[in-house]
């Protein structure tokens, strides 16, 4: 059995697959690994997946990361959250920081153990708005003048989870996920700026635009400066591509390589609801960082 790819642009960043996930994941997983690596991007419409068959697709990616935030995971099924801006009984069913969140960042860089990979599916789709924002932070990196890659290629930034919460509350009025969940008492952790990835040897680009406190070595003014330029960088036009989600869209991107951001959905007028599965980056891969 073939794998059907048909790249989004002639970037190589992201590619649409062609295939039945509930029927035919397990018999494509080494393609479907091969394709993400080299793509960073995947996406696969028309999908019909049970919470039993999205874990099943996580797993060919590797293991399925069981440590999530308790109050949004969905009981029966280790890995598996729900994103939603849906309220039920006075409560939010799943993640969310608000209707205007635009965050970008890679997936629990506040853990010691970054993640290799996330998959999203959209179950419950809004009308209007509430589209994910990739940027390719491989080849945002390569873009980058060589005097600029020089200065960086040794940095370390702090990543804080109760720095995430902060901002994510000034930004929002209050609303953050991030600072009451259950993985809110994380300590810091630092990271390089660029990654080397430990499957493909590409240098991306390891940002956020709330999580990281600080760049190691430079003050706060001097830090804030310098993300925000390799933000802007990054998350410009030309490393860009924004999901517009579709009722059973699979989406599956390389947290290595790429950042990411929900943008603006009003809870009001549109429903959306998703569930996610991440994939543990293993550990001995982590002295390819840097």
């Amino acid at each position: 059995m073939s794998l059907s790819l048909r790249p989004l642009d002639d970037s190589g960043f992201g590619a649409v697959v062609d295939c039945n996930l509930a029927t035919e994941a397990e018999d494509l997983a080494p393609q479907l690994a091969r394709a993400l690596h080299q793509h960073r991007l995947l996406v696969v419409p028309r999908q019909h997946l049970t919470h039993a068959d999205l874990l099943t697709v996580a797993s060919c990616f590797g293991t399925v990361d069981s440590n999530v935030d308790r109050r949004y995971a969905v009981g029966g099924f280790p890995g598996l959250t729900v994103i939603s801006n849906i309220v039920e009984a006075g409560e939010h069913v799943g993640i969310y920081d608000g209707d205007d969140e635009e965050e970008w960042h890679a997936d629990n860089s506040f853990k010691p153990q970054l993640t290799a990979a996330t998959l999203l599916y959209s179950v419950i789709t809004p009308a209007e708005g509430g589209e994910t924002r990739f940027a390719d932070a491989t080849r945002a990196y390569t873009g980058l003048p060589p005097a600029a890659r020089q200065r960086i290629e040794k940095m370390r930034a702090v990543h804080s989870i109760q720095q995430l919460g902060v901002m994510q509350s000034q930004a929002s009025g209050g609303q953050s996920s991030a600072a009451a969940g259950s993985l809110a008492d994380q300590p810091e952790v630092e990271h390089p700026l660029v990654l080397t990835h430990p499957v493909t040897g590409a240098r991306s680009l390891l940002l956020g635009s709330m999580v990281i406190r600080c760049i190691t070595g430079l003050s706060d003014q001097d830090s804030r400066a310098l993300i925000d330029n390799l933000l802007e960088h990054t998350t410009s036009a030309p490393y860009l591509y924004s999901h517009r989600w579709s009722q059973g869209d699979l989406v599956v991107w390389d947290n290595l390589a790429a950042l990411h951001t929900a943008s603006p959905c009003d809870s009001s007028r549109h429903s959306r609801l998703l569930y996610r599965a991440a994939v543990r980056q293993h550990a001995a891969s982590r002295g390819s960082e840097g």
